[in-house]
């Protein structure tokens, strides 16, 4: 089963937290990564009809190069990366879950739209530690 991607805003400090996140709980590096401004993820959401400007969405990218690829947005994507993760996350994901899918999007939209200013931004996307560089597809 190919590795899921997730699709980040790479000048996002939130994103990049997430991103920290999932490699410090992901030993068996089941998630590779690929910014948001990559060519790489421009063709994945072109592919989707989905906008490439709209940096504002996580995406994790499900069976990719398989025929049943797909691509899960805002709180799906989130769910899908904790329940991946395992143990008192998957718990969490499952919870998530049970909230109906426009209450759960409405919340990722507040905080999408107010993670510059709560948790920074930087001019470039940020670079991976060496030992993890090779799970990005974008460096």
């Amino acid at each position: 089963m190919p590795h899921p991607i997730i699709l980040y805003d790479g000048v996002c400090g939130l994103c990049n937290r997430l991103n920290q996140f999932v490699l410090r709980r992901d030993p068996d590096a089941i998630f590779l990564f690929a910014s948001l401004q990559s060519s790489f993820a421009a063709r994945i959401l072109a592919r989707y009809g989905a906008n490439v400007h709209d940096l504002d969405t996580v995406y994790v990218v499900v069976n990719f190069e398989l025929p049943d690829l797909h691509l899960l947005p805002r709180s799906e994507a989130i769910i899908f990366v904790l329940k991946q993760l395992g143990g008192v996350w998957k718990v969490l994901g499952l919870v998530l879950q049970l909230l109906p899918r426009p209450l759960r999007n409405a919340g990722y939209r507040l905080v999408a739209r107010n993670r510059y200013r709560i948790f920074g931004r930087f001019e470039t996307c940020m670079l991976p530690s060496p030992e993890n560089r090779n799970r990005f597809l974008d460096v």
